[in-house]
């Protein structure tokens, strides 16, 4: 706690104001922060970050080990083999949207589950839940114009007795 205040006032004495910096000041601290959580290894790619820190997150929770970065089809392995794919999404007053990034190649069956994580505008964990393959295909819709699926985590998929609810695997 005591730890958490010191921080918390430090980092409010040493963060710039940032509606005074132009925008491509904000773009440049963008970077200076992606650069830093790749450095520590929770982010692996210049993307915005939700992805990667969702992965990260999930893996370290789980003790799974990240697939590489051109691995496609799954995002994580377990110690038995188990694959997964891994989705975040942070819904925010402005967007409340549930639906999570396009899923590729549902087909080739790479993944065993899907991991899909719902987060607060401040990145602390709303929902999690684990999804078996087969019923991110049920409840999926295939999208051409991407070429993938889009899966919405709200309505009949949450009252689906195969989907499993992860609040006590996950501490949240």
């Amino acid at each position: 706690m005591l730890r958490t205040a010191v921080l918390s006032v430090r980092s409010q004495s040493t963060l710039p104001n940032l509606s005074e910096l132009e925008p491509i000041d904000l773009l440049r601290q963008y970077t200076a922060i992606i650069d830093e959580l790749k450095d520590r290894g929770i982010v692996r790619t210049n993307n915005a970050p939700l992805g990667d820190f969702t992965e990260w997150l999930i893996a370290k929770k789980m003790n799974l080990e990240l697939a590489p970065n051109s691995k496609s089809g799954y995002d994580a392995i377990s110690d038995a083999g188990m694959k997964f794919q891994i989705k975040g999404r942070r819904v925010t007053p402005g967007n409340n949207s549930r639906q999570l990034s396009a899923i590729r190649k549902y087909d080739e069956a790479d993944f065993d589950s899907l991991i899909a994580v719902v987060f607060d505008q401040g990145f602390s964990i709303i929902e999690a839940y684990l999804i078996p393959h087969e019923l991110v295909g049920k409840y999926g819709r295939y999208q051409k114009h991407t070429n993938a699926l889009n899966l919405i985590m709200s309505g009949a998929i949450l009252n689906d007795s195969g989907i499993m609810k992860m609040g006590d695997l996950l501490d949240f």
